[in-house]
């Protein structure tokens, strides 16, 4: 079964040539634009082929099933996510620098989900597709150690796998928090994210107060 959905999730082949990495570029560019528009359930592998510059037979070339498409798009906007991820927690050098990059990290969420209908839509369509909701979990799961490896090293020896549970939860609950703003009124949707800023305060602050040393070794 795992094998199964992998298979059905994962681009036919990847590529090696620049020529073939330009065919995908076209078509990850082009599903991204139909998904901004018209949003993913209206999308089409016919319509991907057509708009991208060849006909069908070339996406299926590279591309299994539009939930590989999806995938890839999820992908790469993961990588991205992640370098603009390190980049916040690199500045956490001490105690008071923690909840001030959990802030900014919602922050910064929440601005590009907003900013992109696209992107509002691929999250969507990662949670709706079973097949892919793995991914989603995955990524949650390697961004919150990256917070932790960043934290834990301040904080008491036996807190810190309970600190990592709860992390893990703060970001994981974030999309479905951003998901639900971005259905509200602005004044609304802006209150949500409050909301959810003070709990998050509020869960670092109880590993916070305790900690023994207020540097990150590293500093």
């Amino acid at each position: 079964m795992r094998q199964a959905r992998q298979t059905a999730t994962e681009p036919r082949r990847r590529p090696k040539q620049e020529r073939s990495r330009e065919r995908i570029d076209a078509i990850l560019a082009t599903t991204m634009r139909l998904i901004g528009e018209k949003g993913i359930d209206a999308v089409t592998m016919k319509e991907v082929g057509a708009l991208a510059g060849g006909p069908i037979a070339t996406v299926y070339h590279y591309f299994p099933s539009k939930s590989a498409i999806l995938a890839m798009l999820y992908e790469r906007f993961s990588e991205e996510s992640r370098a603009r991820f390190g980049a916040i927690i690199a500045d956490i050098r001490g105690v008071d620098d923690v909840t001030a990059a959990a802030d900014r990290l919602l922050d910064d969420y929440y601005g590009r989900v907003a900013a992109d209908p696209a992107i509002q839509d691929l999250q969507n369509a990662i949670q709706a597709d079973k097949a892919l909701q793995h991914l989603d979990i995955a990524e949650t799961r390697h961004q919150a150690q990256m917070f932790c490896g960043r934290v834990a090293p301040m904080l008491k020896p036996k807190q810190r796998e309970a600190f990592g549970r709860v992390v893990f939860l703060i970001f994981q609950l974030a999309g479905g928090v951003v998901r639900l703003a971005l259905t509200q009124d602005e004044a609304e949707g802006r209150r949500t994210i409050e909301d959810y800023r003070s709990i998050i305060h509020a869960q670092l602050r109880l590993f916070l107060q305790a900690c023994p040393n207020g540097r990150h070794p590293r500093a």
